[in-house]
Formats: structure tokens, sequence, C-alpha cells
């Protein structure tokens, strides 16, 4: 896996807009996110300035207003950033945090089957 640039929490929402309705423009970005966060215009496009810095987001050549998309697939990212997780808070041990989230989570008939099914597939 190659290097992926470090994402924040802010960013990441920026990565979730290109990622569902991607490429779009920046300024669907902007009107996207102002309807679900309490951001400026202002601060939204220094967001995807930054993901552009980082190389986590293109702009396409020649677009005005600025077509954006996303660099990085997001099975890619999320991957990093859970097994970063999983290292930080649970010392790697993918056990550990199960439980932990077992223990505090109801879950449903259907996640139960569902966890069930990919534990049986993960089998040696």
């Amino acid at each position: 896996m190659s290097q992926l640039p470090k994402i924040s929490d802010a960013e990441w929402q920026v990565m979730k807009v290109l990622w569902e309705k991607g490429p779009i423009t920046s300024k669907e970005v902007v009107e996207i996110l102002k309807s679900t966060t309490k951001w400026s215009s202002t601060t939204i496009y220094t967001l995807i300035n930054r993901l552009v810095n980082k190389k986590a987001v293109g702009i396409k050549e020649g677009s005005s207003p600025y077509i954006c998309y996303a660099l990085i697939p997001q099975e890619e990212i999320t991957m990093e950033e859970s097994q970063s997780f999983l290292k930080r808070v649970f010392d790697g041990s993918l056990n550990l945090m199960l439980v932990n989230f077992l223990k505090n989570d109801k879950l449903s008939q259907n996640e139960i089957e569902e966890l069930k099914n990919i534990l049986d597939n993960n089998k040696d």
C-alpha cells in the first residue's frame, strides 16, 4: 500500500462528498457541506485546497468552475484509517476492539447473522 496522506475529520467530510457525488464542482461541494455543517464557504474551499495539496483530491484541468474528484479510493483510505485506529486504541487487537464494541452496542438479528457469516468465511 502506498503512503496515504493523513486526512483530518473535517477533510474526511469533503472526501465523503466526493466519493459519493464526484466528480462535482467545488461550488457543489460547498453547497452540500453548508447544508450539513455550520461551516462557511471559505472554510470548505480551504479544506478542498488542503486536500488538493495533499494529493487526495484532483481538479480537472481547465475547468471553470473547478471540477473536483477524489484521487484516493475510499476503500483504500478506510482500510488504512481502520488499521491506524486499531493500533492506536486497541494495541492492534481486533478481538479486543470487537469485544469492546459488542459489549456497548446491541446488534440486530440481521447484524448478528452477517457477523456470523463473516466469521465463518474467515476460518482457516
